[in-house]
Parts: C-alpha cells; sequence; structure tokens
C-alpha cells in the first residue's frame, strides 16, 4: 500500500509555523514507499477543504520522477525544480503556499495526497491552476494516499 510521510509533522499533528504564511510559507519535505506497480509518474497535492469557500488548493506538483522517493523541504511561491513543474494555486501564485487559515477559526487539516499516476501529464497549459492538473491526472490515477496535518492561528 503507498504510503506518504514527513519528517516535519506526524499524521493529525499541528504543520509547523515554518511551512505556513506565518513562518517562511515553503513545503514541508515528504517520503513515499510502495509505489505501485506501473507508475510513470507522482503528483504531489495539499488541500484546505475546512476554507470558509469550500476547498482551497494550496499546492500541485506533477512530474515527479517515480524512482525518486522523497521530495526535500524548501519549495515556494514560484520555485522553479528540475525535474517538476508546480501548478498555480488558489492564492494566484505558482508553486507552493502553505497554510494560512483566517485568524480566530478551528484548526484546519491540510491533505497532503500523493497521487501515483501511470501516465505523465503532458497536456497541461501553461499556468495551470491545481484544480485543472487534478481533472488531468483522474484519468490516469492507480492509486493515492494522503498525509493530514493541521494548523490554525
Amino acid at each position: 500500500m503507498l504510503t506518504l510521510t514527513s519528517p516535519d509533522f506526524n499524521p493529525g499533528e499541528t504543520i509547523p509555523v515554518r511551512f505556513t504564511c506565518d513562518g517562511e510559507d515553503v513545503s514541508p519535505a515528504f517520503r513515499w514507499t510502495n509505489l505501485p506497480e506501473g507508475t510513470r509518474e507522482l503528483l504531489l497535492m495539499c488541500d484546505d477543504p475546512d476554507a470558509p469557500g469550500g476547498v482551497f488548493r494550496h499546492w500541485a506538483a506533477w512530474g515527479i520522477a517515480p524512482d525518486k522517493n522523497f521530495l526535500r523541504s524548501g519549495f515556494g511561491a514560484e520555485s522553479l525544480e528540475p525535474g517538476f513543474q508546480q501548478a498555480v494555486n488558489d492564492f494566484g501564485k505558482p508553486g507552493y503556499s502553505g497554510p494560512c487559515p483566517p485568524k480566530g477559526d478551528a484548526p484546519h487539516s491540510y491533505h497532503f495526497r500523493l497521487s501515483a499516476l501511470n501516465d505523465k501529464i503532458t497536456s497541461a497549459a501553461p499556468g495551470a491552476t491545481c484544480e485543472e492538473i487534478f481533472a488531468l491526472a483522474q484519468p490516469m490515477l492507480i492509486e493515492f494516499t494522503e498525509l493530514v496535518g493541521l494548523y490554525g492561528r
């Protein structure tokens, strides 16, 4: 079974401030194991289903090679990384923008979702949004797993 972990936080724990809008606003590190057979590409997304206006998409990184088993921390808005691409998030920025729930809300849950795909996403337009990437990936999905962290302000 596909698993996703982070050395930066455990499932159900508070995401450290460094990875939020109150800190450096960079992505945590991730590790994964047990990729399903036939995986040709990985997609990593972060969504906040507790946002006041519905699901808020913070990140989509795709084109991650299946021969990797980790992604280092430190990706922010507009980070460029050889080997994979990043979509435009719901803040209107390309790349990662971390948890930033309204002050006073109960802590929100942030779902980091790793998807194993049986083909590569090749039809994404420049400036594609996280939602568009997710839609392109759906027909290629073999398996996915989630790591959920919490953050409140």
